[in-house]
């Protein structure tokens, strides 16, 4: 465990908010334990109301943290990598959840001083059901171990290789908006055949929740989960053909 060692996350964004909403729900680290940085800290009140440490400094973060999430956007690390450069010992672990920026990119910057890691969690991190995707070049077990323990306490994690990172970005991260967009067509199409908004609502969510824990669960291919409600002349098989 990591309980009594300080994070900081650098640019506090929607993704770095989720994270951080996340670690605290799972009681993994106290909220003291948390240093979260944004330019403009009035967007990040709701942090600072539940005790974390907010800042509009980098270095002063980096300081205080042995662990530090990378959140900005990715034009943006280079710049953020090279300010707190000067500030990362050989005791500290980077992370990096910016798309696109590669383990040697961010090796470059910082040298070899620091553990680097990439990792891709989702929005989901905020209520503990995210899916985080970790890559690196760090041999140690251990490390890794810590890394995977950080991102399991909102959610899932699943370690790949770097060359699969953009792809897990698009299925892991931008697949939450491709979700809640069929999730909405089903809804109005609910309300459009009686349901009120609230209830149609309630019965799409638990109807997507339930259709993932199906595959979890039993670990079938989804084909075999459809056959299952798929009887000769349905509603089913109508829907899907058409």
């Amino acid at each position: 465990m990591i309980y009594m060692e300080k994070l900081a996350v650098l640019g506090t964004g929607n993704m770095g908010n989720a994270f951080i909403e996340g670690i605290i729900r799972s009681g993994f680290l106290e909220a003291q334990q948390i240093y979260a940085t944004r330019n403009r800290l009035e967007r990040i009140q709701n942090l600072n109301l539940k005790g974390v440490n907010v800042l509009n400094s980098n270095l002063e973060a980096v300081k205080a943290s042995r662990w530090i999430i990378v959140a900005v956007k990715p034009h943006l690390v280079p710049e953020v990598l090279d300010e707190i450069r000067t500030e990362i010992t050989e005791d500290h672990i980077v992370i990096s959840i910016a798309t696109g920026i590669s383990l040697k990119a961010m090796n470059d910057i910082l040298g070899d001083k620091p553990k680097i890691y990439r990792a891709m969690p989702n929005t989901a991190a905020s209520v503990g059901e995210g899916i985080t995707c970790i890559a690196t070049t760090d041999e140690d077990a251990e490390n890794l171990i810590k890394v995977r323990e950080i991102f399991n306490h909102i959610g899932e994690t699943i370690v790949i290789e770097e060359r699969l990172m953009d792809a897990a970005t698009i299925i892991g991260a931008c697949g939450i908006a491709f979700s809640l967009r069929f999730m909405r067509a089903m809804i109005q199409g609910a309300v459009e055949i009686g349901f009120d908004s609230k209830t149609a609502t309630a019965i799409v969510s638990q109807m997507v929740k339930g259709s993932a824990e199906i595959l979890i669960t039993n670990g079938n291919h989804p084909e075999m989960e459809i056959d299952k409600v798929t009887t000769p002349m349905g509603c089913t098989i109508i829907g899907l053909n058409e």
